[in-house]
């Protein structure tokens, strides 16, 4: 298969599992008013227009362990399900911090423009703005927009979807860095910022 073809292959998968997502999170809205949902289907939908628009990537990691992380981690949201059991905390709080997620999110996709994208590559070297903080701000707004969902909609499910997906997104961003090592630019980036996803932790 080309490198065409799967391009427009994961571009449709994704699209497609964010449809699958939107209809029931929309759903579950319309049903209990939790606005927390709205807020994480707002983060997700980015995903999908980023998607469309990236730019090309001068180089991609094309092995089985990139392209299993990167699977899990894009496809363990959409496959969340907003759910009726009694949320852990008021709404209130969830919204507050899925809306501090998708804020982090959302500026880290302003900043990457089209240098987002979803397999481990190297889109360009992007070091300003949230970037100069951690080196995935995009990834831990999804960390957190990920915790305000579940803790809104507790389930064995969605609790064992997270934690798949994100353990992956963790080793997907640390496979990120691994193919941009290679880019001088990067590794002096890396020399000023050294947090991978959270300021004084990791």
């Amino acid at each position: 298969m080309s490198d065409r073809a799967r391009d427009l292959c994961a571009r449709g998968c994704v699209i497609v599992l964010f449809t699958l997502l939107s209809v029931n999170l929309l759903l579950n809205f319309l049903k209990t008013g939790h606005v927390t949902n709205l807020v994480f289907l707002a983060s997700e939908a980015l995903v999908v227009v980023l998607t469309v628009v990236r730019r090309q990537a001068r180089l991609v990691d094309r092995s089985f362990a990139a392209g299993l992380t990167t699977t899990l981690s894009v496809a363990g949201p959409p496959l969340l399900r907003a759910s009726d059991a009694v949320p852990i905390v008021p709404d209130a709080l969830t919204v507050i911090a899925s809306a501090l997620g998708l804020a982090l999110v959302i500026i880290g996709k302003m900043t990457l423009g089209r240098s987002f994208g979803v397999a481990p590559a190297n889109r360009g070297v992007v070091v300003r703005g949230p970037y100069g903080i951690v080196r995935h701000p995009i990834y831990s707004g999804y960390l957190i927009t990920h915790i305000g969902f579940l803790v809104a909609n507790p389930s064995p499910w969605n609790l064992a979807l997270l934690v798949v997906a994100d353990t992956a997104l963790v080793f997907r961003a640390l496979m990120e860095e691994r193919v941009l090592s290679a880019d001088e630019e990067y590794q002096g980036y890396c020399q000023r910022v050294g947090w991978h996803l959270v300021p004084g932790v990791f």
